[in-house]
Order: structure tokens, then C-alpha cells, then sequence
């Protein structure tokens, strides 16, 4: 029996092409709806010939919308950003954007809207980032009742942008800074909590959703076996890539007035609206249900990141040296 069509927004970024590769695996139809077509054309070969399609789309034109999600059976929202840049905002691509697919997936009558959200998400917080995604889903309930959405934590991955920054870091600072409210001796000194995430469990609980196979439940907070403070997720990095940086804590003022300067580089380490979310802890409170509640076993840190971290080893550059030497 043919599988169902499934439009999946944001499709090319890290967590949409695990989804994009495990649903074509599993024999499902997708259409990528992303900003430059070409740039994704690589994932129409994670599929069988005419499986996945790649069609560009303005996450802020109606009519692009509609298009991209004109007969499925799923659509599945992965937009997010990190950083506002231009147009493209916070409050356009995490609140609005997904208010018009909510909004078009009802009219079309699918059967399921998955929205990827973030952890923590609330109205009531400090920050930009954390309020426009507390406002996307209001938006995408208000608009598609039935709507489930996965709160993620931090996610890590072969391909992640927050584990192997650290660990790109520190090849080249002798200090790996973290910032905390307290000293660093006394508790709490660790800095902000996090509850990581595999990439690859978020994109079986998908699985599991469009399958069916799944309880009918609305929210879910998505997050990995183990909560870690700033210094212990840094501290397992330099033992895996065998660097020696001094980690090194700093109160949350002096990361906002470094985060002033360094919010205008093209790809911001950090950001004012990162500081203020870093403030909390990204760690799930047991309220709702979580990937276990999905049938998915979450996938420990400590079982994936060697094996991709090994390549920020001393020796492993020395080898890409050496190699590129006796090729010229």
C-alpha cells in the first residue's frame, strides 16, 4: 500500500533532514518545503527516485504554504532560528509562520501538525527566542486543536551546533567560558541545567506519531536520560577531544556586556536574548509527557558524542596536516 505524503517545513535544517532520511526509510512520501530548493537538493537522494521532493517556500507567503502542504496526509513544522537576522525574526518564524501552517493544515483537512518547539517555551520569559516559541504554540493550537507539539532541549548530533562549537572552541581558547549566578564551588555553581537530546530520538518519536503508534496526547517535552550543568557538558567535551582550555565561570553581567559585541558577528556565539534565556535551567519538569510516553527509549550523551568529537582530537589534526602536506 502507498504511504501518505508527508510536507515537512524546515526540512533541510539538523533536525529535519533526521526526520526527512527516517521517514523515507520507513517508506513514507515527503515534500521539503525550504527556502533554496537547491541548497537542499542533496536530501532527494535519502529516498528512492520521485520519493522526496524539494519545492522552495517563503515561510511568510500564504500562498507558498498552501502549496507545500496541498495534498498530505502530515505536516510537520522544524522552522526555528537561533538568532533574528533581518526578516527574519523571532516573532515572524516562531509565532506567525506557524499561525498560517496551522491555520492552511486545517483547511486541507490533514491528519496530523507536528510542531517542533523548544523546551521552556513561555510567554512569561525574559526572552525573545522562549517567548515566540510560548506564542507559536498558542497560535498553532488556536488554529489546528489536534496539534501535537515536541518540546526538544538542547539537541546533539553528529551535525549539532552547540556540542561541537565547544569543542571547536577548544582547539583555539585557552579559556571555555560558562556563566553562572553563583561561584563555582558552591552549588548551583555549574551554571545552567540542560536535559540533552539525540537528534535521531526526535525523529523516531515523529515516527511513532505519523505511524499512529503513539497515546493521544498535546505537548511533549522531548529530553535525553540525564540533566548536566554548563560545566560538566564542558568538561566531557575536553575529555573526549583531549583538549586542556581552563573552563572557566563568569557571571551572567559580564556575558551580556561581551554578547553586545559579539551579537554583529555573521553567525553570533552569543547573543543579549541567549543570556537571558541561559538564566534558566532547560530541564524538563515532570509535568508532561516525555519520548518514553512515545515508546522511545532516550539515547544517553555519553553513548553518541565520542564518535563524533574524535575528530577535534590533537593527533586527528595532526593526521589532516600531514595528509594535505604529502598531497601538495
Amino acid at each position: 500500500m502507498k504511504k501518505p505524503l508527508v510536507t515537512i517545513f524546515g526540512g533541510s535544517g539538523f533536525v529535519g533532514r533526521y526526520i526527512v532520511r527516517l521517514l523515507a526509510k520507513n517508506g513514507f512520501n515527503i515534500r521539503v518545503a525550504v527556502r533554496d530548493a537547491e541548497k537542499a537538493a542533496y536530501l532527494s537522494t535519502a529516498g528512492e527516485i520521485g520519493q522526496i521532493s524539494i519545492i522552495p517556500t517563503s515561510i511568510s507567503s500564504s500562498y507558498d504554504i498552501n502549496n507545500a502542504i496541498d495534498g498530505s496526509s502530515f505536516v510537520i513544522n522544524c522552522v526555528g532560528i537561533l538568532y533574528e537576522k533581518g526578516k527574519r525574526t523571532f516573532n515572524n518564524l516562531h509565532a506567525l509562520a506557524p499561525a498560517d501552517i496551522a491555520k492552511i493544515s486545517k483547511k486541507h483537512k490533514i491528519k496530523k501538525l507536528i510542531h517542533i518547539s523548544a523546551l521552556g517555551a513561555s510567554i512569561n520569559s525574559k526572552s525573545l527566542y522562549s517567548q515566540s516559541k510560548a506564542k507559536g504554540e498558542q497560535l498553532t493550537l488556536m488554529n489546528y486543536p489536534d496539534a501535537t507539539i515536541l518540546r526538544p532541549s538542547v539537541v546533539f548530533g553528529k551535525d549539532d551546533s552547540f556540542i561541537n562549537r565547544f569543542a571547536n572552541l577548544s582547539k583555539y581558547l585557552p579559556i571555555l567560558p560558562y556563566f553562572s549566578e553563583v561561584v563555582p564551588h558552591q552549588e548551583g555553581g555549574g551554571g545552567t541545567k540542560f536535559q540533552p537530546v539525540y537528534v535521531a530520538d526526535i525523529a523516531q518519536a515523529i515516527l511513532k506519531i505519523v505511524s499512529n503508534n503513539h497515546p493521544n496526547e498535546r505537548i511533549y517535552d522531548v529530553v535525553g536520560p540525564k540533566i548536566y550543568d554548563m560545566r560538566e557538558i564542558l568538561n566531557l567535551i575536553i575529555n573526549l577531544t583531549e583538549r586542556k582550555p581552563w573552563i572557566c565561570a563568569f557571571p551572567f553581567w559580564f556575558g551580556h556586556l561581551i554578547s553586545l559585541n559579539l551579537q554583529y558577528l555573521p553567525n553570533p556565539l552569543l547573543t543579549p536574548d541567549q543570556i537571558k534565556l541561559l538564566r534558566i535551567d532547560n530541564i524538563s519538569d515532570k509535568t508532561l509527557p516525555v519520548l518514553e510516553d512515545l515508546g522511545v527509549k532516550p539515547t544517553p550523551m555519553e553513548s553518541i558524542i565520542p564518535t563524533y568529537l574524535k575528530r577535534f582530537k590533537p593527533y586527528q589534526q595532526d593526521k589532516r596536516i600531514r595528509l594535505k602536506k604529502s598531497l601538495l
